[in-house]
């Protein structure tokens, strides 16, 4: 199928496809380190836990920092437009330090700043990590009744603070730091409210550090529930928004996070009638919030939708978090962040001006038609010139991630 084709199929409903083809390339998607190495981290604080779970052991796992740059490289170079890398504060490079959580500095990521800049990214966003760690006391962290422990929290995420303007300094680019904790109750609490004050006053501290709100946007994400804390989150959806709006922060809404029958495609234009930036994790969950792999599916496709049709390409920060260790990572990776971006193409093409002007005249019968009619034009022909024009592999990509397989990763024994 020629360019001349689809430009011309495209153009008939009003729609520019080189214009769109130009457009995603520059939409930044910030892909998550964590999918490379079952999210172990490098600081070697403990086993995955604290609400997480990693299942399957395909082989391959990244197990040091240079496996695990080898690994992103290499995903990176099949994944077409703009990259951000996405941090967690578990992969400080220690060098054998012997230094806790509360006191990582910026010096033990520059290693990754370096990484980025060889690879041209954009930028890089960050994340406090209060899981998986010894002082998560009874599943524990900000809202803990045991001061010590909620100090000790309080410390690291004011110094993921500084991490973070660090990194956004180096780079020439915003870094969004995230926070979210597993904090929460197996079975039905007996006191819901004091948890959540002693999140506010530790929210509150780590905020009160000084920091430049230019380079770094702090965003809270929220939770329904997870293993062992399925019958109360102390981070749940009403106290995020609402401390985020008081605060002038930004929420970030995780697609995993909510009860399977809403959709974060809605609550994204709700956020953006309020916030400057929305941030997302693009996920998959199944059943509940299961971190699977992203896929081109109805909700990946108006996650995209909204982000484009209310021109806040530049609003929305758009990041991934899955994780699967039951298939190869790097195909995992590949598959999901060329899925998002596939999503944002589809968006560009569509005439979402026309459309918006048939539902505000109540043209119905219309904006029915017109979005079915949508649905056979040429957009995978479309995807195959973009890839093209990136010089990325096409539908042929797998060949070279089963060769990597064969020649690195069944090495790693």
């Amino acid at each position: 199928m020629s360019c001349e084709f689809t430009q011309k199929a495209y153009a008939a409903y009003g729609v520019d496809s080189e214009a769109a083809k130009k457009a995603v390339n520059e939409i930044p998607i910030s892909i998550h380190c964590w999918q490379g190495d079952d999210v172990v981290g490098l600081d070697q604080a403990g086993a995955l836990g604290d609400g997480l779970q990693v299942t399957g052991n395909y082989i391959g796992r990244a197990r040091n920092f240079e496996e695990l740059k080898q690994d992103i490289k290499f995903a990176f170079s099949l994944i077409p437009g703009k990259k951000r890398l996405n941090l967690h504060a578990s992969y400080a490079i220690l060098n054998g330090e012997k230094v806790d959580r509360d006191a990582y500095r910026p010096e033990h990521f520059a290693p990754w700043v370096a990484f980025a800049k060889e690879l041209g990214l954009d930028g890089i966003d960050f994340n406090p990590t209060f899981f998986s760690h010894p002082k998560m006391k009874n599943g524990l962290s900000l809202s803990s009744p045991d001061e010590d422990i909620r100090k000790f929290w309080v410390k690291h995420g004011q110094a993921c603070l500084k991490i973070s303007e660090y990194l956004a300094k180096e780079m020439n680019s915003h870094c969004l730091m995230n926070i979210w904790i597993p904090d929460g109750s197996k079975d039905i609490p007996a006191d819901r409210l004091t948890p959540r004050l002693r999140l506010k006053k530790s929210l509150d501290e780590i905020l009160s550090v000084p920091y430049d709100k230019n380079k770094v946007i702090v965003a809270v994400e929220s939770k329904v529930f997870a293993v062992g804390i399925e019958s109360y989150t102390v981070g749940s959806n009403e106290f995020y928004q609402n401390y985020a709006a008081k605060n002038n922060i930004c929420c970030l809404l995780d697609n995993g996070h909510y009860h399977p029958t809403e959709y974060v495609s809605d609550k994204i234009p709700a956020l953006l009638a309020f916030y400057d930036k929305v941030a997302l994790h693009v996920t998959r969950g199944v059943r509940w919030d299961s971190d699977h792999v992203v896929l081109y599916d109805d909700e990946t496709k108006e996650i995209a939708k909204e982000i484009v049709r209310n021109n806040a390409t530049d609003k929305v920060l758009i990041g991934l978090d899955y994780f699967d260790a039951s298939i190869n990572r790097i195909a995992a990776w590949v598959v999901g962040a060329r899925n998002m971006r596939k999503a944002l193409l589809n968006a560009l093409l569509l005439p979402n001006d026309k459309l918006k002007e048939l539902q505000d005249s109540s043209n119905f019968t219309e904006l029915m038609v017109l979005n079915e009619e949508l649905k056979t034009l040429p957009f995978g022909a479309v995807w195959r010139e973009y890839l093209e024009s990136q010089n990325v592999a096409g539908s042929d990509w797998y060949e070279q991630v089963k060769k990597y397989e064969q020649d690195v990763l069944a090495k790693r024994v």
